[in-house]
């Protein structure tokens, strides 16, 4: 199961060891969620678009549904460790072809979220500084990763823990200067969170739009448990970091997100936010004009800046995190062995080479063809992205449920069954409303029809893009079915035991 190549000093053997402590494993995940991002692009399309003042609302239940989650996901991980967790997770759950399908699955989100993100920094950098198109600013960013990423994985931890000092840091800032000052109106907690307010306009309408984006919003809080390799004490750590993850990702988005429609004021949001996004064609321009107005412009101005090191730092975690599932999958026997290769550093270096190969090639082939790299680039294959996730989340679920029906231990019926089941429920309803609401995510609303009022109104490219996940899990399951050596299912039981 172990090989040597000197001249590149990489080895078979796993990845380096006791790397990462609670603390590293959250910066990764929490710059994996890049919340300043979310806070100026998806927030003011939700209140707009989805529940108007409730839209922080939409946050919490999200995240409450995300924490449920992760209750069960935790006790996994006491039971498996493993760089490809929900492969191995649902391997171990559901089998070997339904844990082979959904890495697949996992491998596309990873990918297309990462490749979102590029879109998104490059059109950013080119609207600010100018001086080079928005793929030239990618293709730096993207040089930048790929050698961070084949250094040791805890030099990368410690770039986005400086990183993301700053970007919490700056979101705090303004949440506790404008809930200090109240706004024009006050504090008015019931409009953002009281129940009704919630699920104004109904699942089918508006308020199923807003928990659409906040889904979007949670990407990435997963990744816990990929790092539990690497990590000092996976059995402790990875359960305290996915708590502690959800726990701070939520309360940072339901908090700011309240901030920003206080600062407003909460009967006149919509229009506010209209007013200071242009409509909506800044959704920046929200968070950027109240923290000037309640802190100063100069808050304005760095928030502004970043923006870029938050999209830079989500650049960084989810190029981790697609790289340790090709090794993942790799020392399993799915991919060639020379994905499970770690250089001297400890980190996957073959599998993060090939990961920023294909990036870089989706990048090039966009710019080549002249497709707009926000509107194309970032909305196609974040939508995809988050389609993908949720859909592994469901297997996730389902898995644990099953696993521990199988395999009791000390871990309580809460854990292994009412958490998992409240969980799927919220999940299969988020897919749904991922799924019917993906014109507005993605931008691919069918000619003539309005994507806000109609669900499902999809252009040919947006039923493309919504059906590729579960394509490819199907795709997944046809290789498993035609693996079918001992030596293959020897392999197999090594990555899902």
């Amino acid at each position: 199961m172990s090989r040597t190549a000197p001249e590149t000093d990489s080895t078979t053997e796993g990845l380096r060891k006791g790397r990462l402590g609670v603390v590293g494993i959250v910066f990764f995940v929490v710059a994996a969620a890049a919340p300043l991002v979310g806070m100026t692009g998806a927030v003011p399309v939700a209140i707009v678009l989805g529940n108007g003042a409730a839209a922080p609302g939409a946050y919490l239940v999200v995240g409450i549904t995300l924490l449920l989650f992760s209750v069960g996901y935790a006790a996994m991980s006491q039971r498996v460790t493993n760089a490809g967790a929900f492969f191995a997770y649902i391997g171990r759950g559901l089998g070997r072809h339904a844990g082979i399908a959904s890495a697949f699955v996992s491998i596309l989100a990873y990918v297309a979220v990462q490749l979102a993100i590029y879109g998104f920094f490059g059109a950013v950098v080119a609207a600010q500084f100018g001086l080079l198109p928005w793929w030239a600013w990618s293709l730096l960013a993207w040089l930048a990763v790929t050698a961070l990423s084949l250094l040791s994985v805890d030099v990368g931890a410690k770039v986005l823990g400086v990183l993301m000092i700053f970007e919490l840091a700056s979101l705090l800032i303004v949440s506790v200067a404008i809930l200090a000052d109240g706004g024009p109106e006050g504090l008015n907690v019931a409009a953002s969170f009281a129940p009704d307010r919630i699920l104004i306009g109904g699942l089918a309408g508006s308020a199923g739009i807003a928990f659409a984006f906040a889904f979007a919003s949670f990407i990435g809080f997963e990744a816990t448990a990929i790092y539990g390799e690497e990590s000092k004490e996976p059995k402790k750590v990875v359960p305290r970091a996915t708590y502690l993850a959800v726990i701070v990702i939520t309360v940072l988005f339901a908090v700011t997100s309240f901030a920003m429609v206080t600062g407003m004021g909460s009967s006149v949001v919509v229009d506010k936010t209209l007013e200071l996004s242009e409509g909506l064609v800044n959704p920046a321009g929200v968070l950027f004009s109240l923290a000037a107005q309640y802190v100063g412009g100069w808050l304005g101005t760095v928030m502004s800046i970043l923006v870029l090191s938050s999209l830079f730092a989500g650049l960084l975690a989810f190029q981790n995190a697609a790289s340790r599932y090709f090794f993942a999958m790799a020392r399993g026997g799915i991919l060639p062995k020379v994905l499970s290769t770690t250089n001297r550093r400890g980190a996957p270096g073959t599998a993060s080479i090939l990961t920023s190969v294909i990036s870089g090639i989706i990048i090039v082939v966009f710019a080549v063809t002249q497709l707009d790299p926000f509107l194309a680039l970032f909305s196609w294959f974040s939508g995809l992205a988050v389609l993908a996730i949720v859909l592994i989340e469901i297997l996730v679920c389902v898995s644990v449920i099953v696993f521990f029906r199988r395999n009791r231990g000390s871990e309580n019926v809460f854990q292994t069954t009412v958490a998992p089941i409240l969980a799927l429920v919220g999940l299969v309803l988020g897919e749904y409303l991922l799924m019917s609401r993906f014109a507005i995510l993605a931008g691919t609303s069918a000619e003539g029809v309005d994507p806000t009022v109609t669900p499902w109104a999809m252009s040919a490219i947006g039923w493309v893009l919504v059906l590729v996940p579960f394509a490819l899990l199907a795709v997944g399951f046809v290789v498993s079915g035609m693996r079918r050596t001992s030596e293959d299912d020897q392999l197999l039981r090594d990555v899902i035991s």
